[in-house]
Order: C-alpha cells, then sequence, then structure tokens
C-alpha cells in the first residue's frame, strides 16, 4: 500500500459538488504524482465505468475506479467531502471518495494490494477514523495499514490469487463451531473490473457469516482471473450465493443446490437478508431458479442486482445467450469468410464448383490455389452453425450443454433449417439441460452427470426435437426468410438498410450491433443475392461511427480534447478496417450528441447501400475488401454520404454546447475544451 497513496493524494477538503467534478480534482492529484500520463484520457475511462454501474455505496462511500492505459502505476487518491456527492448509492451522497487506478495490465499483486482496501471499507471503525482525520500524512497512512492492529486469528476471504490452505478462506461464527457442524454456504462475487466491488461483496458476505454463526467461503472472480473453490468444499456447501454483474464461470459446479443470485451490490450492502434467505431455501429443500432469486432477493431495488445473466429479466438473458454463440462463432465467419473472398478475388466466382483439391492440385496453376482457399474456408464455414448453437447451449448451462448443442446445430445443418435452425437447437439443449440439472441425484451420481449423464439425455431430447419436432418448421421459415431477401427491392429493402444501420450504430460493438452482424454473416453460411445485400449494408453502416469521428475531429478540431484528437487519428484506420469499436471512447465521454449522430449517419448509409444493390461476400475486411464488392463505387459513396452526415451532426451539437464550458471557463492546457460526460 505504500506505494499506493501518499499524503499528496489525500484531500480532506474535497470541494467537488458533482462525481465528475471529484473524480477530475482527484485525477489531478494523480497526475500531479506522475501516476496519470493523460487526464482527458484517464478521465474518460472512469466516466465509461461508471457508465456500466453506479459505484456509490450505503455509508457515504463511493468509490469511482477503472483500468486505463492512461496509469503508469496503481494508485488511490481519498477525498472527503462536507456536502456530499451523489454517487449513485440507495442510502444518498457520499462523503467518503476513493478514485482508484489500475494500469490496463496490472498483475495480480496490484489487485490483491487494491482489494485490501475494498475489504478494509466494510469495516466501520476504518470509516469513522477517514471521517475523523485532519492530518492527511496521518489519513493516507491509516489508509495503507500502518496503524491497523495485526488480527492473526482473523480468518480472510478467499481472494482467488492465493492458495485457500494458506489464507483460511472459511468464515467461521463463534466458539461453538468447534462442538457442532455449521450451517455452510459458497458464494462468488465479481464485477466488471473485479477490482474493488468484487472484493468488498466478498468480504462483507464473510462478516456476515462470522455475526450469524455461518461458515462463508467466498470465490471472488475478478477480471484478471480466479482461483476455483475446493471440489469438497462446495461438494459440502449446504447453500449457493452468487453475488455478481459479469457471468459466474464454471456454473455446473453449484448445481443442485439451493442459490440465491444476486447483482455484487446487494452482496454489500444486504450481506444478511442474503445468508438467511440461502438458510430459508436450503430448510425448505428449494433449488432456487434464476427468477425465483430475483424475486426472493428484491432484484431491481438498485443494489446493481439483475445485472448478471442468470437473474436478470428474460429478454436480457436472451440476449446474453445468444451473444455467447455469435462471440464464438465470429472467429469461424471471418477466417471462412475471407479466405473464400480470396478465392473468388483469384479464381472467379465459378472457383465455388471446382474439383476438391484433395483429388486435383497443380501447384504452378492459381486456379488450384483458389480452389485450395475456397475448399477451407467452406470447412471452415460448415462449423458455423454447430458452433452457434454448442455455445448459445454453454451460455445457458456451462460445459454439460456443449455436446447436446452441437449435436443440434450440426441436425439444423442436415435438415436444411439453416442458421434459424442453430438458433434454436442452442436454446433447445441450453434449456434441456438447465431442466436436467434441476432433477435431484444421489451425491455419488455427481461426479459422473455432467460428463456421461447429462450430454447422453440432452443429445437425445435435443435430436428428437430437431429431427422430428421443430426441424422442417424451421426450415420452411429459413427458406421464407431467403425468399424474402431475395425478393426485397425498392423501399423495402431501404427500410432494412436503414434499420440495420441504427442497430450496427446505436452501440457499436454492443448487444444490437451483434444481433445485425449476426443476421449478416449467418446469410452467408448459404449466400443468395439477397443475404449478400445485408451484409454490404451492415458493414458499411458499421465503419461510419469512427470514419465520421475522426473527420470531426479533423474539420473541427476545437470541438474535441487533445485525447478525442489523438483518438480520431487512429479511428480513420479503424474505420477503414471496420472496426465500429473505434468510436467508442468518443461516444463514452459524450453519449447525448455522439450516439444520435451516428445512428443518423449509419441509417443513410444502410439505406443508400440496399438502394444500389451493394453486395459483399466477405464477412469482414472494410475498404480492403471493396475488390470483392458488388457496386463498389456507389457503395463507397454510400459510406462517404453517411460519414458526412454523421460528421455535420456531431459537429453542429458540440457546437451549440460549447458557450456552457467556456462560461465555466473548464479549458485545457492546450487550450481545448475539457469535457468528460454529457
Amino acid at each position: 500500500m505504500s506505494e499506493l497513496i501518499t499524503a499528496e493524494l489525500v484531500d480532506l477538503d474535497l470541494s467537488a459538488t458533482t462525481k465528475d467534478a471529484a473524480a477530475r480534482s482527484l485525477a489531478e492529484r494523480m497526475v500531479a504524482a506522475h501516476r496519470v500520463t493523460d487526464l482527458d484520457g484517464f478521465l474518460a475511462d472512469v466516466a465509461a465505468r461508471e457508465a456500466q454501474m453506479p459505484t456509490g455505496l450505503d455509508g457515504g462511500i463511493g468509490i469511482p475506479h477503472c483500468r486505463s492505459e492512461h496509469v503508469s502505476a496503481p494508485t488511490l487518491a481519498f477525498g472527503r467531502s462536507g456536502a456530499g456527492i451523489d454517487f449513485g448509492a440507495a442510502d444518498g451522497p457520499a462523503d467518503l471518495v476513493f478514485l482508484i487506478a489500475a494500469p490496463a495490465g496490472a498483475d495480480d499483486d496490484h489487485l490483491t494490494i487494491l482489494s485490501g482496501l475494498a475489504r478494509r471499507l466494510m469495516e466501520p471503525e476504518f470509516t469513522a477514523a477517514l471521517r475523523a482525520g485532519t492530518d492527511p500524512r496521518a489519513v493516507a497512512a491509516l489508509i495503507r495499514g500502518e496503524e491497523a492492529p495485526e488480527e492473526p486469528e482473523r480468518e480472510k476471504v478467499e481472494t482467488g490469487k492465493q492458495e485457500q490452505a494458506e489464507t483460511g478462506t472459511e468464515a467461521t461464527g463463534g466458539t461453538g463451531a468447534a462442538e457442532s457442524v455449521p450451517f455452510r454456504i459458497v458464494a462468488v462475487t465479481s464485477c466488471p473490473t473485479g477490482i474493488a466491488h468484487t472484493y468488498m461483496a466478498a468480504e462483507s458476505l464473510a462478516a456476515a457469516g462470522r455475526a450469524e454463526g455461518v461458515e462463508v467461503t467466498v470465490e471472488t472472480q475478478g477480471s484478471a482471473g480466479f482461483k476455483k473453490l475446493d471440489p469438497a468444499v462446495v461438494a459440502a456447501a449446504d447453500a449457493v450465493i452468487w453475488a455478481h454483474d459479469v457471468e459466474v464461470r464454471e456454473k455446473a459446479r453449484f448445481r443442485g443446490k439451493p442459490l440465491v443470485d444476486v447483482g455484487v451490490k446487494a452482496g454489500i450492502n444486504r450481506p444478511a437478508e442474503l445468508i438467511a434467505e440461502a438458510r430459508r431455501r436450503a430448510e425448505r429443500g428449494e433449488i432456487a431458479t434464476a427468477s425465483d432469486s430475483d424475486k426472493a432477493s428484491g432484484s431491481g431495488d438498485g443494489d446493481g442486482n439483475g445485472s448478471g445473466a442468470d437473474h436478470a429479466h428474460f429478454g436480457v438473458r436472451l440476449r446474453t445467450y445468444l451473444m455467447s454463440g455469435v462471440s464464438y462463432m465470429v472467429p469461424f465467419v471471418a477466417a471462412g469468410g475471407l479466405l473464400i473472398a480470396l478465392s473468388f478475388a483469384i479464381g472467379g466466382y465459378e472457383i465455388a464448383s471446382a474439383k476438391s483439391v484433395a483429388d486435383h492440385f497443380v501447384w504452378g496453376e492459381a486456379d488450384s490455389w483458389a480452389a485450395l482457399l475456397n475448399q477451407i474456408g467452406s470447412a471452415a464455414f460448415g462449423f458455423l452453425v454447430p458452433v452457434l448453437a454448442g455455445y448459445i447451449a454453454y451460455g445457458m448451462a456451462d460445459r454439460p450443454a456443449l455436446v447436446p448443442g452441437f449435436v443440434g446445430g450440426a441436425i439444423a445443418l442436415t435438415v436444411n433449417a439453416g442458421f434459424l435452425g442453430g438458433l434454436v437447437a442452442g436454446l433447445l439443449a441450453g434449456a434441456v439441460v438447465m431442466a436436467v440439472q434441476r432433477v435431484p441425484v444421489h451425491a455419488t451420481l455427481r461426479g459422473i452427470m455432467p460428463v456421461l449423464v447429462i450430454p447422453l439425455i440432452a443429445s437425445a431430447v435435443v435430436g428428437f426435437l430437431m429431427f422430428i419436432v421443430v426441424g422442417k418448421p424451421i426450415a420452411s421459415l429459413q427458406n421464407a426468410l431467403t425468399d424474402w431477401l431475395n425478393g426485397l427491392s425498392g423501399s423495402n429493402a431501404v427500410i432494412l438498410g436503414v434499420v440495420l444501420g441504427l442497430m450496427m450504430c446505436f452501440d457499436m460493438g454492443g448487444p444490437l450491433n451483434k444481433v445485425a452482424y449476426a443476421f449478416a454473416v449467418g446469410g452467408l453460411a448459404d449466400p443468395t443475392p439477397g443475404s449478400l445485400k445485408v451484409m454490404a449494408a451492415v458493414m458499411a453502416a458499421g465503419m461510419v461511427p469512427p470514419l465520421a469521428m475522426a473527420l470531426a475531429t479533423t474539420v473541427r478540431r476545437r470541438l474535441f480534447t487533445k485525447t478525442e484528437r489523438e483518438n480520431g487519428r487512429a479511428a480513420w484506420v479503424l474505420g477503414a478496417s471496420f472496426i465500429t469499436e473505434g468510436a467508442i471512447p468518443f461516444a463514452a465521454a459524450d453519449p447525448l450528441r455522439v450516439i444520435p449522430s451516428v445512428m443518423a449517419g449509419g441509417a443513410v448509409t444502410g439505406a443508400l447501400s440496399m438502394a444500389f444493390g451493394a453486395t459483399l461476400r466477405a464477412p469482414h475486411g472494410g475498404v480492403f475488401v471493396v475488390p470483392l464488392i458488388g457496386e463498389p463505387f456507389l457503395y463507397l459513396l454510400a459510406i462517404a454520404a453517411g460519414t458526412l452526415v454523421a460528421t455535420a451532426l456531431v459537429v453542429l451539437l458540440k457546437g451549440a454546447r460549447r458557450t456552457a464550458p467556456e462560461a465555466a471557463g473548464d479549458a485545457g492546457a492546450d487550450g481545448s475544451r475539457v469535457t468528460v460526460a454529457a
């Protein structure tokens, strides 16, 4: 801790009244201490993290934090506010504010130190001392733990960074634990950055367990990795608590036990309630479903509940499952699609009907090489639907669902159900496995369930459903969709282009973007004129956001910070390469102006691409696959038009609000206006 905070990083009279101003004030101290290299870039990362979930905690604590490439060394800055600052906590503003800065590649030692602070914030004595301190040096020493007494007998929470036997992960109750077997709970805590909330929830649950005489063992799944709980500890547990805001990893370990499933902030703010609910579920012999857990634990109460995939509303969970499949499918699409596109560039479209290169290959013939590339790419494409189905099922029910998911996807190809069949097969496989996992079994059978019994039963059920029940109807629907795409013309095509353009630009790499992209690449598995138009419109619209921000930072430099102008130079290449995420730094800093602007530009581009009849056989590549685009000049014209529209709007909207920053006099060192968030 001695390297993380000094007296110069302590402000006992923080005058800021908003969370953005507080972050800036504390970050300026980090810059002065040479711990942060770019103030605006770091603040943009802080704002992006804050947008994921408010960082206020009950008890008057705010902990804005992030990982950032602009941080040179792990750093803490502390501010104490007399008026209080709203960080989104349910019980009101925060008077104790910690800004936690971790380098983008922070190692386990750094995260362990940071997690130590997170745990101490759960101790009333520690926060009381922070409020009473008058000397920055003494407060810095207190935060470093130099005045904290040694507690050799105190059991610690499993951090996922050290051996459980050495850290004493079991948090037990009073002296009576030796005479009787206590109630045992295993818990998992996690948050998006894995720095603060993860460990605070772990400590809070452990402390509540000690107070209640309950044995609590916690596995922290921070973003730097995690160390699994001992299987024997999991097997002996009476109940499970998940306090998480990212997907719990290897969930199958906990199947068959009563489950309380909530957001990570619920684990921090009301651990005793969660433990009591876990005991009630165990006493009733109840294996909690996700929806039951939400209801019983008060999901959506402002504690961040409902953000984990398993305790969110059905629509959110469904999107998470589908995105799991798409994320694993995309590398197959990219590799296979670009190989096929390259083969067409070398040998023409007729190369798709060439003889097998295993039987006929001539080293000196270009057509042989083109056929080789085409057939390798086609082999990669053959995995698209099974991989999609397999990993949708995996997202729902972990590894036991992989086999039935892949089997269902393969059957979807066999019955010509295509991309839609893969989606349905994955969902069916996940649902069947989840149903089987809820059946109580004897402890002696649990070891073979995930590797033998569940895959066997689920594969048979999914295979029956795909072959006999749903496969043919889905195939008919797939054919109808293909015919509809092939018949698109005029206003119908333009409307579809507008919708796809809006989806691609709304969240720039997020769920809606991925849905539109998955829809497009799914058509490449069995390309038709309509599906090739969809692929062209999707890629064209996805190029607009970074290109527009690059152009805007070039033509109206004074509207952007120094960091944004640097990002703008990189955005030229990212946009040209169809990497929509290149615009995310701009959207995170000013979402209300950037996102609507790029959506309008994307809609224009998508509509024009469809109206021009442009086609594309490659799933990626941007301007570098222009030779593979049908109507290439009109296609580039559509991209240019959308880029100009988005640029004009963002310049107009940003220019209209310059009066307010100027009145505040908040100018950067280089004369540029500094803006972190809308």
